[in-house]
């Protein structure tokens, strides 16, 4: 009898992280429990994204909802590849070298929004440092063909940063999405240890930029808790967004993906996050989404609805 011993080393999804000690892992709480995928809807959605070789953060960032939303047809597309130029701790997303951009993803994207007849889609990427304006034209490319394909359909976007990509957010801008979303993630103490790879007033200032270029356009960003901060802080970004003109507010509960990235400090209960949807609706937002399973994407179409709901009643009572 041959032995053959396969000395093959699987390259592990998050190097950068493999040295870092591991962190335990709390036990969910009742609140955060949610059934396994399986539904026809969910595996026509799934068949949808395999056929046109799409990559969803459904998938890559290990969302609780995928099972809902898939099943509902709302699937996230994740554009310029599935590998990050970052590692962020909190992130389930692969971080190495990306591949070249493929030229043909924005039409397989529009092509795949179309088949699935959705009316609100939400794109989002991986972060690519390595390109010269970080992907931005990859961006209005999509929602471009999205636009030529889907013409009924409205578009969220998810982006990066374009950190030290000058005039970059521009491009994306004067591409017509529905919505800019770019999420601030953490509270600014935090930053270096949860999201190294940021500037917490950059990303700021890149939603500022947005309304500067065009007033009209709804703004959106989100933001974990359970990390480790204080409420007195997440009311102090709440006051930035406002000052910003952020128009719509995520919160949602941090879950750890390995014993490799940062550990959950606690799990905020749901009376918790009703108290923060009230205290940011009395800041002036026009729509807020918090509880345990909040998610950007999460009944974004719904959400993108009942957003232009409240700035037209906004408008009728000025």
């Amino acid at each position: 009898m041959v032995t053959v011993i396969d000395t093959l080393k699987v390259r592990p999804r998050h190097p950068e992280k493999q040295a870092r000690p591991d962190s335990p892992v709390l036990r969910k709480p009742e609140w955060l429990r949610v059934r396994a995928p399986g539904s026809a809807g969910y595996s026509a959605t799934r068949d949808i994204v395999r056929q046109h070789g799409l990559v969803t953060v459904c998938e890559e960032a290990a969302c609780p909802n995928i099972g809902e939303c898939w099943t509902q047809k709302h699937a996230t597309m994740m554009i310029m590849g599935e590998v990050c130029t970052r590692a962020c701790a909190f992130c389930n997303v692969a971080t190495g070298k990306p591949n070249p951009l493929d030229p043909t993803e924005p039409a397989r994207v529009a092509e795949a929004v179309a088949k699935m007849g959705l009316k609100h889609v939400v794109i989002t990427s991986v972060d690519r440092d390595d390109l010269s304006d970080g992907g931005a034209q990859h961006f209005a490319d999509v929602v471009l063909a999205i636009r030529a394909a889907a013409p009924g359909t409205t578009i969220e976007i998810l982006t990066p940063d374009f950190l030290r990509k000058d005039g970059a957010e521009k491009v994306v801008i004067d591409a017509g999405p529905d919505v800019f979303n770019h999420n601030l993630e953490t509270v600014p103490r935090l930053y270096l240890t949860i999201r190294p790879g940021a500037r917490y007033y950059h990303s700021l200032r890149l939603l500022e930029r947005v309304k500067e270029r065009d007033p009209t356009r709804f703004t959106k960003s989100g933001l974990m808790v359970g990390l480790g901060e204080t409420k007195e802080e997440v009311m102090q970004v709440m006051d930035d967004m406002r000052s910003a003109g952020i128009d719509f507010l995520t919160i949602g509960q941090y879950l750890q993906p390995t014993r490799k990235h940062a550990p959950v400090d606690r799990f905020v209960t749901p009376d918790e996050f009703a108290s923060y949807e009230q205290i940011a609706r009395a800041k002036g937002f026009l729509m807020v989404s918090a509880s345990p399973l909040t998610r950007s994407s999460h009944h974004a179409g719904e959400d993108f609805e009942r957003l232009k709901a409240a700035r037209l009643a906004k408008e009728a009572a000025a």
